[in-house]
């Protein structure tokens, strides 16, 4: 604990060989954060802009990215400063993860919308147009992210009562590792009420999703070959980002919640995972996987490429 004007700091101690690699880790983040503004912010923009994109599935699509952008941004610029500093460091009253799980959750819940919204294309394809009004998808983008805020303001005003008995945080970013911290006894409500935001922000979701693209599953089996193939278009660009963020988020809880002992190296990789690949790689999932996102975006670098060239020539 460093104690300057009253404030309580807290360490982070999940860097490995930060001496020696420091300007590397860098040089790599920095570039990833980079593509991930680029790759997000391209596709957002293209959904915003073109209005034959401006349906129910394609808006959910727009509003995930917007979440991984948030989500990156709120955890790079930090990670930066911490490879180039002496000291890894924050102060508690700024080491919260209220925005960080407030954006997982909300993950969790667009990607909740966007299988009731597949769902409904598909099961109940004369009624889509009544059920996903433009009301409908208002409210389902405002509610994944307004519960998990609410969800979690609670949390605030019972950790702010807990007393500290470690000021080292085995990670490199603040998340919910950071229970760990505070006296064992005095945060066993805080505990059991994070059990109960991930039963309902991320398990309750889940079942959901399963439940909807199981219907999905069915109804595609006993039509015809043109649904089968609009449920697979349409479906799977959704599922892979499910399965690739469920994965990430496992480690995450198993790591900080339950009582399980990694090796240095071992969780700074994990925990590296955890903020890099699905950010990366949502973009080029949907911009490989979704047709119509494909086409608009091999136009737009035609365009580019033909406009380069003729300001070269000339």
């Amino acid at each position: 604990m460093m104690e300057d004007l009253n404030i309580t700091y807290i360490t982070f101690t999940g860097f490995v060989d930060l001496q020696s690699y420091r300007l590397l880790y860098f040089v790599i983040m920095f570039t990833v954060y980079v593509s991930i503004i680029f790759g997000n912010l391209t596709i957002f923009c293209l959904i915003c802009i073109h209005k034959s994109l401006h349906e129910p599935m394609y808006i959910f699509i727009a509003a995930l990215l917007l979440n991984s952008l948030l989500f990156s941004t709120n955890i790079y610029p930090k990670l930066l400063i911490d490879f180039l500093s002496d000291q890894q460091i924050i102060s508690l009253s700024l080491c919260h993860f209220f925005i960080y799980y407030t954006l997982c959750g909300a993950e969790f819940l667009l990607l909740s919308a966007m299988a009731y919204d597949r769902y409904v294309s598909i099961c109940k394809p004369l009624q889509y147009a009544s059920i996903m009004n433009r009301s409908t998808v208002s409210i389902l983008l405002v509610l994944s992210w307004l519960l998990p805020a609410c969800q979690l303001i609670p949390s605030l005003f019972m950790i702010s009562n807990l007393e500290m008995c470690h000021f080292s945080l085995k990670g490199i970013f603040c998340n919910n590792g950071i229970s760990k911290l505070y006296c064992m006894n005095s945060a066993t409500t805080y505990v059991v009420y994070g059990v109960f935001i991930i039963l309902t922000t991320i398990f309750i979701p889940m079942i959901f999703i399963i439940f909807t693209y199981t219907k999905i599953l069915l109804v595609s089996y006993r039509s015809s070959m043109n649904v089968r193939r609009k449920a697979a278009q349409t479906c799977s660009p959704h599922l892979l980002v499910l399965i690739s963020f469920s994965c990430l988020c496992s480690y995450d809880i198993v790591i900080a919640r339950l009582q399980v002992d990694l090796h240095k190296t071992a969780r700074f990789i994990m925990t590296l995972q955890v903020v890099l690949y699905h950010p990366l790689f949502n973009p080029i999932i949907y911009g490989v996987k979704v047709k119509k996102i494909s086409e608009l975006l091999k136009r737009l670098f035609l365009q580019g490429k033909i406009t380069l060239c003729f300001k070269i020539d000339v």
